[in-house]
């Protein structure tokens, strides 16, 4: 019974352990040495179309869409600062206006605002990745829903970058957008 109650435990354990490995998340830091290195300043500069769908959390895709986005950077304070014109036009003929401006705090680290994001989006970048944090206020028919944003972009060539956002309310995926940019 000892030995029983023994494995019984260790397998718990084992099973605990592998759950906690199973949730951990990416960092941005293990992306340190990819490359093309991402620039949001160079490479968020000028015209940039994107082509996108949303999935909902079975895999379906709901919507596809396109972006053209035009950005400018200056220094602002001392800092740089990104505005970010993006115009996008669904599959079912709506269309969408978000502007976003966006500040390197400090080496990789940059904030973000727009007027349908609650608060600030936070941002961190290394390598060839860059990892957003936000919460956007979503019209779904005729409310507004305050979902939140686990944004991942990665850069594969110069002209192209892969996005993939997970969306969630109160910790449950709602679905994913998954975009390609390609820089003009």
């Amino acid at each position: 019974m000892h030995k029983i109650i023994l494995i019984s435990k260790r397998l718990i354990g084992l099973l605990l352990a592998l759950s906690v490995l199973a949730c951990s998340s990416p960092t941005v830091k293990q992306y340190t040495q990819e490359t093309p290195k991402l620039d949001l300043s160079e490479y968020f500069n000028g015209t940039i179309d994107a082509y996108g769908i949303f999935t909902d959390r079975s895999g379906n895709v709901q919507k596809r869409f396109t972006v053209l986005m035009v950005a400018k950077w200056s220094v602002v304070n001392g800092k740089k600062t990104g505005v970010l014109d993006e115009s996008f036009e669904y599959s079912d003929g709506i269309k969408q206006k978000r502007i976003w401006t966006l500040v390197e705090t400090s080496p990789g680290r940059y904030i973000g605002t727009a007027d349908d994001v609650i608060g600030e989006a936070i941002g961190e970048s290394a390598g060839n990745a860059l990892n957003w944090a936000y919460t956007l206020a979503l019209p779904v028919d005729q409310s507004i829903y305050h979902v939140q944003f686990d944004d991942w972009m990665y850069l594969v060539t110069p002209k192209v970058m892969i996005n993939k956002a997970k969306m969630s309310k109160f910790g449950i995926n709602l679905g994913e957008v998954t975009l390609s940019f390609y820089k003009r």
